[in-house]
Parts: C-alpha cells; structure tokens; sequence
C-alpha cells in the first residue's frame, strides 16, 4: 500500500501561501519592523491558530488580520480589512497545478499497487483541490483529516488492516508525513519540496533505514 500526501507531493501548494506572505509583509513592515521580523510575528501566530483552528486559507486569513493587529498595535481598519480579505482570491477557483511527473507516475503505480490519499486541512477545501486534481481514480481511498499524527495513522492502518512493514507514506512534510508515519510503524518516503511550510520542517533521522529519500516524485517508479 503506498499512502500519498497530497498538498505540495501531488500539487503545488504552499507557493500560493508563500506569494501572499511576501506581499503581506512588504506591506506591514516599516522603520520599526522589518519583513523578516514580521514574517516571525506571522509564523508565531499561524503555529498557535494551527493547534485550535486547523489548516487552510480561512485560517490564513485570520492569522493575517491578527498579524497586522499586533505589529500595528490597534485593531485593523475596515480597509485594512478589506485588503486583507482580497488575498483570499488567491486561493479560490478549480484549478490545481500538478507537480511534474505526478501524472504518469500515479498512473504506472496504481497498475501495480494500492494507493491511497491522505491530506488535512478544511474538508471543503481540500476536497475542492482533490476533485480538480483528476486524480481520485488511482486511488482506493481519499481520506481528508483535521490533522496528521500517530493516531490518524494508526486507525488508517486498522481500517485497512494494512501491514505496516509493506506500507509506505509518501510526502514533503517531515512533521506530518514523515515522523508521525514511522512513529505508527509504517515505512516513509521524503520527496523535499522547496517551498515546505517552514511549520511542517522538523529534523528527520539520517540514519533510519526505513525512510527512501528521493529528489523528485517521478523516481518512485525505480523503488515501486
């Protein structure tokens, strides 16, 4: 069974995200703060909003108006607002811009194994993204969760009644996809995307045997 991420693994992503944080910053910072310093004010907040709020552009958004409170030190005004609101256009329409070679490389693997879909965030959005995909054919299963941790993998591999020593994680995220997939037993595969949500990097072990690393999606038909 090969269990494949979705978000920045199959499509791209975070450089959305990215995009408007850099507009965003160039906007907040001034004299007293710098767009780094800013970018931090941001980060801390979206970490916290994370853990009670979940994932996706709705959340985003809020993290920003919160940011420039903060780094403003008043409540946002109406236009303030309004500009605000306006970066939520980067994330709307029906469209998802496959990473190279995802393609042709699902097509060839679900021929010969089973594949399953595992990404969180709003369920709404995420199932948006996953439709316009075209890719729910080669898939078994497509399971959008609130988070990715021990248990989602767990009960995923109890659903299934998966063998964990033949079952693979696939994804760019060592804090979602990689880590919490071996802590559950399951081996993982590290394809590093550029643009990784810097709150998805976490340390991953060199020497764990049981982690492939690879440097681009279309490699996984030389392992599978």
């Amino acid at each position: 069974m090969l269990i494949f991420d979705a978000d920045d693994t199959l499509w791209e992503n975070n450089v959305i995200f990215e995009r408007v944080i850099a507009e965003f910053t160039g906007w907040l910072a001034g004299p007293g703060m710098g767009r780094g310093a800013v970018r931090e004010v941001l980060d801390g907040i979206e970490a916290a909003n994370a853990v009670t709020l979940g994932y996706g552009s709705k959340v985003f958004l809020r993290s920003l108006g919160e940011c420039a409170e903060r780094v403003r030190g008043r409540a946002v005004t109406a236009a303030e607002r309004a500009r605000i609101a306006g970066w939520g256009a980067a994330f709307e329409g029906d469209r998802v811009e496959l990473i190279a070679g995802v393609a042709e490389t699902l097509a060839e693997l679900a021929g010969r194994h089973e594949l399953l879909l595992l990404t969180k965030g709003d369920r709404e959005e995420q199932q948006r993204k996953v439709d316009a995909s075209g890719l729910t054919g080669h898939f078994q299963g497509v399971h959008i969760v609130p988070e990715k941790n021990v248990a989602t993998y767990a009960e995923l591999t109890r659903a299934y009644g998966l063998a964990p020593e033949r079952t693979w994680m696939i994804g760019n995220s060592p804090k979602s996809d990689i880590l919490p997939a071996r802590s559950a037993g399951l081996n993982a595969v590290f394809i590093p995307h550029d643009h990784t949500w810097v709150l998805e990097h976490e340390e991953l072990d060199p020497g764990d045997e049981k982690v492939l690393r690879l440097g681009a999606f279309g490699e996984l038909v030389r392992h599978f």
